[in-house]
């Protein structure tokens, strides 16, 4: 987020202090405890109360006797000359007041190190920083408006995960904190950050208890949402790379992370810390003291929703993570808020529940959104995001993408519920238009419970729920095949929640209590007849309005103008109750009017005055406003009190609405593609293959002007559940590989997926090692990047999981790389037995799927099979035409070269590639057409030998290292060990005689 070529840049508001305030400010700021994490915004509002000397306005308050109330008297009227009647209530002398002697709109200031990051990050230049003091005492200062602020919030707290903010009010030296806030904890800015955006995450705080024993790792961890109000705790070994610690963090959406202070100087957990930022997620540490148990059932007992029994139940299951867990409520300060108590839940997370991803996997499937993404539709959230109720859709749906289902039953529950949606458009139409005046009950809830709600979250949670009743009909109408479970899941719990002691009696209870019939003016206001006192209030209010609507005819007649056409009645918040004529019309009454009325106002659009009777008319009804408004009040407290009793029957209505929408997003994703998307068949890890016929990215085959080839891919057991695929750059080796992990994630989450035909054996995992980017900041190069999550591959992966990985060992040399890359091939086969797409430049690797089955059995019990992405030359232009099909068989092509054509190279360098390449690699003009008839033009690299010989040779290779190794070389003299090493040289090189690959080593 950038201030870019917005005029905030240029018009920034100015912050005017004294000499003695400036010094006043400076003293407090820098007594501040140093943070370099938190960027400080100071509240100008009320400081910038006017004190210049330009303006002659002074007030001074006076008790009024009659009123009880307070009027404003003026002491110097160069500024207003029309005041010195003194005809105006106090509450108009205020409006004035302030409009005059505040500077303009509100605005904030930064200073000190925090100024020249907001200069930079969000203005993009130092010019806007101001000096504030003089000399060596003086501190950077830089002025923020209103609208810049709310921007630079929402960059902070919701796209960035380094920094807090607190916000200070106060003027002079005595300035409070009055909000702070977090990734992980945004309420104190929710009305910022989401006035006018849904909210598409409910953001994370998790606590971390990592402790090692016996060479293991048990990390306890707890995690709050304050969203949801929801607590949970769950406690797991991992491995020295914390790959369980990384998936758990991506399936909650974690921002912050407390972990001990003494963590930051173990060796052990820099793993861990790398693993926090790739998940971008905020570091807080703390006193481990803090992490601890003591009183943390009686602290929950307070807050959690129900009885303490199954708390203390749920807590004796564990030992570390009941510090993470005391430690999270001690940090978001949950027992100091009086709202908070009995409003939580708690659960056990369990990570057996969902599919396994980490944060590499998470980038290389494009799962959620990026702020590099060039159109909704680059992620796979942005494209599958067709959600209709104001937020909570989108963040059920946000959920499901980061936590695929593993359990079969629920998988084809969600595609049962989708197939329904897809073959029934009539339904899925009703629903969706219903869905579309939803509101976001989830958050209006969670407005309920705060000290400083009000009227409109009811009126919003009254509107929704007098909708539900036709949900309720759209859904029993459907008579299809799945109309038992739509029943049971739908149709009874709504009806359950929405009978006469539940969601009727809230309805009930608005409808008697708030004055509907003022919403259509944008008026929240108490129904008048719901209190004797409000009543009475109101009957003097209208009397005192038809006193002025007949004072109106009044006027009028004795003006000789029309009523309402040429003399308006109006009513505002500088003046009260005015007349107001246009200056056409006042040069008519010009002579009663100076005679017998006082002119407020006169301005282009036209004249405002009053008289002596408009204005006691209109002191009486401001009064009686005030007094209806404060009686008001403490009902509306009543009301709102009432309403979150609620809260469990809006929280139950809200999943309910929230599974509806995502299904049928789901739904309309896979019936308006061009091509529509297929149910596909699920099967049990250890049972079944994946199968994709003719399948699709779905992110690219969204994109304008792409027209996508579809692509088979066939992972069976035994045959080729290792595929090792070969091709050109350019060629779709790693969009095929991608698409395929999207399939299987898709799946899943319960959506239909791009493909012809479908079937999928259940992953508990995906890894994928896709293109790695440099990491400087965090001192992590490229290849050492690639390397570390190869490792988390390596250690984390089971036969269970899918791996895909691209390009593996290019980041060194050619030589390393490649071995490098043949120990990770022969590791996944022979050890993880996980179906893996391994897209690679290195030919040789090919050779693997040949290896004889007597000398490696596992390769062949996996099954190891080789494709490539076809790529065309013209014979006549050797241009490089990419076919974009992968087809079975491994390539024995290099087309780097051609590719650097396409990609316009100079011709010299060209043709210097070239005879270099064929210095190196033996490249050869002759073609391989078996009949000589024709030359092909391109380079093609002719092999000494062939995948056969490759492959019996190093089958050979491999048994003369394991005899070598097996010889008890420490029970062996010098002269012993040399004769059984000869021996082995000699049979060796006896057979490399009828292998041209072995002779090489000879």
């Amino acid at each position: 987020m950038t201030a870019g070529d917005s005029p905030e840049a240029n018009k920034l508001p100015e912050l005017k202090l004294d000499a003695r305030q400036a010094q006043g400010f400076i003293s407090f700021f820098k007594a501040l405890p140093a943070d370099p994490r938190a960027v400080r915004f100071f509240d100008r509002r009320v400081s910038s109360f006017a004190s210049s000397k330009d303006m002659s306005l002074y007030i001074f308050s006076l008790t009024d006797e009659t009123s009880g109330g307070c009027s404003f008297q003026i002491a110097s009227f160069n500024l207003f000359p029309v005041l010195t009647n003194n005809a105006f209530s106090s509450s108009a002398l205020f409006s004035i007041f302030c409009s005059h002697c505040f500077h303009g709109t509100d605005y904030y200031t930064v200073h000190g190190e925090n100024a020249t990051f907001i200069a930079r990050t969000y203005y993009h230049t130092t010019t806007a920083l101001r000096q504030l003091g003089s000399g060596s005492e003086g501190i950077s200062s830089v002025s923020v408006s209103k609208n810049m602020f709310e921007a630079i919030a929402r960059d902070l707290l919701l796209e960035r995960t380094d920094h807090t903010l607190d916000l200070y009010e106060g003027s002079g030296s005595n300035w409070n904190l009055t909000k702070t806030g977090t990734p992980g904890n945004v309420g104190s800015f929710e009305d910022i950050l989401f006035a006018n955006n849904d909210m598409q995450d409910s953001p994370v705080t998790v606590a971390l208890f990592p402790v090692f024993r016996e060479n293991q790792c048990t990390v306890g961890l707890g995690f709050v949402d304050m969203t949801k109000r929801k607590l949970g705790t769950v406690e797991f070994l991992d491995d020295s790379q914390f790959t369980n610690t990384e998936s758990v963090l991506v399936a909650l959406g974690c921002k912050e992370c407390l972990l001990p202070v003494e963590c930051g100087r173990s060796t052990e957990l820099k793993a861990l810390y790398n693993s926090l930022s790739r998940c971008n997620v905020l570091l807080t540490e703390r006193k481990k003291s803090e992490f601890k148990s003591r009183d943390l059932v009686q602290d929950l007992g307070r807050i959690i929703r129900g009885s303490v029994e199954p708390v203390r139940d749920l807590l004796s299951g564990f030992e570390y993570a009941l510090g993470a867990l005391g430690a999270l409520i001690s940090y978001v300060e949950l027992l100091a808020d009086d709202s908070n108590y009995g409003n939580f839940t708690i659960e056990k997370y369990n990570l057996d529940n969902y599919m396994r991803l980490d944060s590499a996997a998470v980038r290389a499937l494009n799962v959620l959104e990026s702020k590099t993404d060039l159109n909704k539709n680059f992620s796979l959230f942005g494209l599958m995001n067709r959600t209709c109720t104001a937020g909570m859709g989108k963040r059920l749906l946000n959920r499901w993408l980061k936590q695929p289902l593993l359990d079969v039953h629920e998988i084809i529950r969600r595609l049962d519920l989708v197939q329904a949606f897809v073959e029934d458009a009539e339904l899925r139409q009703g629903l969706r238009q219903h869905l579309k005046r939803i509101s976001d009950i989830e958050r209006l809830t969670h407005a309920l419970k705060k000290k400083t709600a009000n009227l409109p979250p009811v009126i919003k949670l009254y509107q929704s729920s007098i909708r539900l009743p036709y949900i309720r009909d759209v859904l029993e109408h459907y008579e299809g095949q799945f109309s038992s479970l739509i029943r049971k899941r739908y149709s009874e719990p709504l009806n359950f929640w929405m009978d006469e002691e539940r969601l009727n009696k809230f309805i009930a209870l608005v409808e008697v209590s708030v004055d509907l019939d003022q919403l259509e003016n944008g008026e929240y206001m108490i129904s008048p007849g719901y209190d004797p006192n409000l009543a009475a209030l109101k009957n003097e209010l209208t009397a005192i309005e038809q006193q002025i609507n007949d004072l109106h005819k009044q006027a009028a007649n004795d003006l000789d103008l029309s009523l309402d056409k040429a003399l308006k009645l109006e009513k505002g918040t500088q003046f009260g109750h005015a007349f107001r004529i246009t200056k056409k019309e006042e040069q008519k009454v010009r002579k009663k009017l100076t005679n017998h009325y006082i002119v407020l106002e006169t301005r282009k659009d036209g004249i405002k005055f009053t008289n002596s009777k408009l204005k006691k008319l209109g002191d009486q009804y401001q009064k009686l406003l005030s007094d209806y408004t404060s009686c008001q009040k403490g009902i509306v407290a009543r009301v709102v009190d009432t309403s979150a009793t609620f809260s469990e029957v809006f929280e139950a209505v809200a999943a309910i609405l929230a599974e509806i929408d995502v299904l049928l997003s789901f739904a309309d994703l896979a019936t308006s593609c061009p091509i529509p998307y297929v149910r596909p068949d699920i099967t049990p890890s250890d049972q079944g293959d994946i199968i994709l016929e003719g399948s699709r990215h779905p992110c690219v085959e969204a994109q304008d002007g792409v027209n996508f080839i579809p692509n088979d891919c066939k992972l069976v057991r035994g045959k080729s559940w290792f595929q090792i695929i070969t091709g050109p750059n350019m060629g779709g080796k790693s969009t095929f590989i991608r698409q395929v992990g999207v399939n299987v994630l898709m799946a899943q989450v319960g959506c239909f997926v791009p493909s012809e035909r479908a079937t999928i054996s259940i992953r508990d995992c995906i890894f994928a090692r896709v293109g790695a980017g440099d990491c400087q900041l965090r001192g992590v190069s490229t290849f050492m990047q690639e390397m570390l999550e190869t490792a988390s591959i390596l250690k984390g992966a089971s036969e269970k999981s899918l791996i895909i990985i691209d390009e593996l060992g290019r980041g060194t040399s050619t030589y390393d790389g490649f071995g490098l890359a043949w120990a990770i091939c022969e590791h996944l086969v022979e050890v993880t037995r996980a179906p893996t797409l391994f897209a690679t430049h290195f030919h040789e690797l090919t050779s693997l799927a040949h290896v004889n089955a007597h000398d490696c059995p596992n390769l062949s019990s996996v099954g190891v099979a080789n494709y490539h992405v076809g790529a065309h030359i013209d014979p006549s232009s050797r241009k490089l035409t990419m076919m974009y099909k992968v087809e079975p068989g491994a390539c024995d092509q290099s087309f780097g070269i051609h590719v650097a054509e396409l990609a316009n190279f100079p011709e010299d360098v060209v043709n210097l590639a070239r005879r270099k390449a064929e210095e190196l690699e033996d490249f050869s003009q002759t073609s391989n057409i078996s009949d000589g008839s024709e030359k092909e033009v391109g380079c093609k690299r002719k092999r000494v030998c062939n995948p056969d010989d490759i492959s019996s040779g190093a089958a050979r290779a491999h048994r003369f290292l394991e005899e070598f190794s097996a010889l008890p070389l420490d029970q062996m003299d010098l002269k012993q060990a040399m004769e059984h090493v000869c021996k082995l040289r000699n049979e060796l090189e006896k057979d490399a005689a009828n292998s041209p690959w072995l002779q090489q080593f000879f």
